[in-house]
């Protein structure tokens, strides 16, 4: 792409502006702040530059302009980036040459290629046509979602795709034919198309749904993994929900591509829905960017419930607000929706919030003593374990107790018996095995990083806000002497660059000490960790040479230093 249009982009798109259409942004200075939306902190310490037009975050070290802002944050490569922005900046991209494009340009092409044939085909079926208006589905939806069609043939993609110059080999990396010892054959043949676009628009996969049943054939059938989908990273709808998620301060997820689209008519903009697998960490990370709050909307049945308490769960475990929508009746939202579309609206409007919704079906089952308490404990106690804010626990205990008419001392004695078995984890899962990943090195880094400039600032500061002496011995007491020297000489070739940095992040805020307190309990933290990597290491190898005792003696001290980590996360707590 020729650098006038990115120059052209990078004059028309403010920093600032378009950081603060996705995080908020707070004056400090000539600078802005906030708090990183690419690692978890109570602290906030990524700041944005209007003047030179980037950022950079002194926690885990994420820097950049709009550009990797948007590659980063919406999980897109440079093109796709760039088609986001330049929407934004109303700058047009001209299409390039066939000769000059990449291999990974080519998957675009010929994904987007084949989805117009889909569309084609959609138009001249009549039968489709009428299907997907009795489902409810209007031609403006019909054309905003580029639905589309494929005959029940064995070779009609692959003819097609051959005659507009693709090779078998382009086809089946990009997931539409599969190979057998008789040739290539098409993967999707009589069903109705739905692309799955990534978070600039761009088709990156499918989803057919059958449209005459055979008993045979699964109902929905989705593109494989590709070099470009992945689907616990990919939310159908995200590229037309996200700006209505920001907007609305909520996301709203269901379960199937029609109440998604469906839910998109009625008027309610800011849903999405898994690609047809379960519900991810991943998934989850990439709404709370957005937004801190979620309301669940699956079906009513069994399997339904089954799987919004699944979800729930993991939102609850990010820190996450969490609601969900009761659809009565054993219908899902597309039915709702062509039913009446008010009726979806209403249904949102009266979400309850997790603990609420889990509270009325055990107290709808009319049980008391100890029946109600086992209830409880089976359905309520695994949520309420899971809130992470105090005051919000300490309201649902309260409740739970005055809704189920016992003590409330009791509920507090079970609830600390409880561990919730919808995300359990082994000791050796819960900071990972017994190898550092390339995330937890990075943070660390950056917190030593931060340290380090503050002791440098301070020691050569005339005025001095804080001891630098007091933050070293601290470093001393938590990993020792050897280690803070280590610390301190590998700064030493960038000292007036971390002076300048820690001036402009903690120069104008006055609450250096608090800062540091803050940055030395995370320090600890990761020290820690690094401690349980290191004895899991034991654990590992002792249990391989069948050391019982040695095995036994490692884990009580992999127990220790959980503890230790608890503590310090408990007083890090506001």
């Amino acid at each position: 792409m020729p650098n006038s249009v990115v120059e052209q982009i990078k004059e028309r798109v403010d920093i600032v502006s378009l950081l603060e259409s996705y995080i908020k942004l707070e004056k400090s200075g000539a600078n802005f702040k906030a708090r990183c939306p690419f690692h978890a902190e109570k602290t906030p310490s990524f700041f944005v530059s209007p003047v030179r037009g980037n950022y950079y975050c002194f926690g885990c070290s994420a820097k950049g302009d709009i550009f990797s802002f948007v590659e980063q944050f919406e999980g897109l490569d440079f093109k796709g980036a760039l088609k986001v922005l330049a929407e934004r900046a109303g700058v047009e991209l001209k299409p390039e040459r066939p000769e000059v494009r990449t291999e990974r340009d080519r998957m675009y092409s010929i994904l987007e290629d084949v989805t117009v044939f889909f569309e084609e085909n959609l138009i001249k079926s009549e039968e489709v046509n009428k299907y997907l208006t009795l489902r409810g589905l209007s031609q403006k939806t019909i054309k905003t979602w580029r639905i589309g069609w494929v005959e029940a043939e064995w070779h009609t993609i692959r003819d097609y795709l051959l005659k507009k110059g693709y090779t078998d080999t382009e086809m089946e990396t990009a997931g539409l034919t599969k190979k057998t010892e008789k040739g290539y054959y098409d993967r999707f043949r009589g069903r109705v198309i739905f692309p799955i676009c990534d978070s600039s628009g761009r088709v990156i996969a499918f989803t057919g749904r059958i449209l005459h049943d055979d008993g045979k054939s699964a109902k929905y059938l989705n593109s494989p993994e590709t070099p470009f989908f992945n689907k616990s990273k990919t939310l159908f709808g995200f590229d037309k929900a996200k700006n209505a998620i920001r907007t609305h301060d909520y996301s709203i997820l269901v379960e199937g591509q029609m109440d998604l689209i469906m839910s998109h008519q009625a008027g309610v903009v800011n849903a999405v829905a898994s690609s047809g697998t379960a519900f991810t960490i991943v998934h989850l990370n990439l709404l709370k960017r957005l937004s801190q709050r979620i309301v669940l909307a699956f079906d009513s049945d069994k399997a339904g419930i089954s799987a919004s308490g699944r979800s729930a769960a993991l939102a609850l475990s990010l820190g996450m607000d969490v609601k969900i929508a009761a659809i009565v009746g054993g219908k899902d939202p597309a039915d709702l929706i062509l039913q009446e579309p008010k009726l979806w609206t209403e249904t949102l409007k009266h979400s309850k919030n997790i603990i609420d919704f889990y509270l009325d079906i055990a107290l709808a089952k009319k049980l008391s003593g100890r029946e109600l308490i086992k209830e409880l404990k089976t359905t309520v106690f695994p949520f309420l374990f899971l809130v992470e804010s105090a005051m919000e626990k300490s309201h649902y205990v309260s409740l739970v107790a005055e809704r189920a008419g016992i003590q409330e001392a009791a509920v507090w004695e079970d609830l600390k018996k409880t561990q919730s078995p919808l995300v359990e984890q082994p000791i050796t899962a819960t900071l990972g095995t017994s190898k550092e990943t390339p995330e937890q090195k990075i943070r660390k880094d950056g917190i030593v990083r931060r340290l380090s400039g503050i002791i440098f600032w301070q020691t050569a500061a005339k005025d001095k806000n804080i001891d630098p002496e007091i933050i070293s011995s601290r470093i001393v007491e938590i990993s020792g002497e050897e280690e803070c020297k280590k610390i301190l000489k590998s700064m030493e070739a960038i000292k007036e660059e971390l002076i300048f940095e820690a001036e402009s992040y903690h120069g104008n805020t006055g609450a250096l000490k608090k800062d540091v307190e803050e940055l030395l309990r995370e320090y600890e933290a990761e020290h820690l960790k690094g401690e349980f990597i290191r004895i899991m290491s034991v654990v590992s190898r002792a249990e391989t040479a069948k050391n019982a005792e040695g095995q036994k003696e490692a884990v009580a001290e992999a127990q220790k230093i959980m503890e230790r980590l608890k503590k310090i996360r408990k007083n890090s707590e506001p």
